[in-house]
């Protein structure tokens, strides 16, 4: 019996509140003076940010706060009822949209109920999933951070009709559903009053700055480490053999690996002017396999001289063959690594005909002054001279030339380890310095 009284009173009320009661006007007694309404929002669940499209789909709790003047009762009158909850739509609702809305219809809050008490404030609670605009900057992607507004106001009533003020200084966070991607950092609340260039009158909004920080783990275990393992596999193309035949497909197979994550990255970015941190990466390890694949091609061409190839100028058989060399521990058999020279020195020492300043003419003159006596020797003796002459002439010129080419291979051996270190260390700080500045 107690519910039914009560259930009649609160009909009885519902009738006698919303009799000549409009919907359509400002619920004040006096239109001059400004109705106050505060704002706090909840921020439940990040659904998606698209970076490319740059827009940021949340979900939201939406709570708006106003005294309606004409919707007030005496509780003792109809039975101690305080409060009652009806729809959304019976009373006056500002017009509390978000500004920097990106969805394509438009769609605001939830038909929900009102709580309206006997004071005649009214309470609001309204899920929203919203898109908002936000500016992505992805300088640092993977490790990047974002920071993505969400601004609040009347979007007709201006500041000397509705004033606008934001319950806390902060977003609500405490319901708030982790996110695999993206880390909230804060949301701070912010109010401003700002006069637009199309009216006079002051409009005030209410703006929620989301700090966001990317979960950078998923780019560095799919995109980033795989590329620095590639990138370790491209000095290995100076270690191959210059007849293996596979030191230039070497480089191009690791270019078409790093061009495949470049475009990877690429389509998930905004196109912008501003290259993130591992497309900078791709492009200077992209350039530097470049370079190590042109300078292959320039070494094997040294490996490859002919026998019309020049003799090594000075300062190369002194600055490769010695100094890079002995530096790179580079050295054939019978030659030590700490002199690799050793072999040569001896060679000249002990005066080898097959040296390479040897000149083919020098044993011939031997032969004439230690062959028999040109009394002694018949006339077929000299005939059987010249052609041991020419012959030994030729094996001499043989050796020279062979000795020639294989220096040359020497120094594009040398040459080979050398870029070798050099690229592995360029790798090695290049990938130091993605981290550093990660970190």
């Amino acid at each position: 019996g107690c519910q039914g009284a009560q259930g009649r009173f609160a009909y009885k009320l519902l009738h006698d509140l919303f009799t000549n009661y409009s919907s359509a006007l400002r619920p004040t007694e006096d239109t001059d003076r400004a109705l106050n309404v505060t704002l706090q929002v909840t921020l439940s669940q990040i659904i998606d940010m698209d970076e490319r499209n740059q827009v940021l789909t949340s979900y939201l709790w939406v709570r708006q706060a106003w005294l309606d003047a004409h919707l007030t009762w005496d509780k003792d009158a109809y039975d101690g009822i305080d409060s009652i909850r009806i729809p959304s739509s019976y009373v006056w609702r500002p017009d509390i949209i978000l500004y920097n809305n990106a969805d394509d219809h438009f769609g605001g809050s939830m038909e929900t109920n009102v709580v309206l008490r006997s004071d005649g404030h009214i309470m609001w609670d309204s899920p929203a999933i919203t898109k908002s605009s936000c500016k992505v900057d992805v300088s640092y992607f993977p490790f990047d951070g974002q920071q993505c507004l969400l601004t609040f106001g009347s979007w007709t009533y201006n500041g000397n009709q509705i004033n606008l003020h934001n319950q806390l200084d902060t977003g609500d966070l405490t319901d708030f559903v982790e996110n695999v991607e993206w880390e909230v950092l804060g949301m701070p609340a912010k109010r401003n009053v700002i006069t637009y260039g199309c009216c006079s009158e002051p409009y005030p909004d209410v703006t929620y700055t989301l700090h966001l920080r990317r979960r950078a783990s998923f780019y560095v275990f799919n995109l980033l480490l795989p590329c620095i393992m590639v990138s370790f596999l491209a000095p290995l193309s100076f270690y191959l053999p210059a007849d293996s035949g596979e030191k230039v497909s070497l480089g191009v197979t690791v270019l078409l690996a790093l061009t495949v994550f470049q475009l990877l990255v690429a389509e998930s970015m905004p196109p912008s002017e501003s290259v993130p941190l591992i497309g900078k990466y791709y492009i200077a390890t992209m350039t530097m396999i470049t370079a190590s694949t042109a300078l292959t091609i320039f070494i094997m061409n040294i490996h490859h001289c002919g026998p019309g190839a020049r003799p090594i100028p000075a300062w190369a058989r002194r600055l490769i063959l010695h100094h890079m060399a002995r530096l790179c521990c580079v050295y054939e058999v019978g030659e030590s690594c700490k002199n690799p020279q050793q072999a040569l020195a001896e060679q000249v020492s002990r005066g080898d005909p097959g040296g390479p300043g040897e000149s083919p003419g020098k044993g011939e003159v031997g032969m004439k002054a230690g062959g028999c006596p040109r009394g002694r020797c018949l006339c077929h003796h000299d005939g059987l001279l010249r052609n041991v002459n020419y012959i030994a002439g030729c094996f001499r010129h043989h050796r020279a030339t062979q000795r020639r080419t294989s220096e040359w291979k020497k120094v594009a051996k040398v040459m080979d380890r050398f870029f070798m270190w050099v690229f592995f260390l360029m790798v090695f700080f290049m990938s130091l310095l993605i981290l550093g500045k990660a970190a």
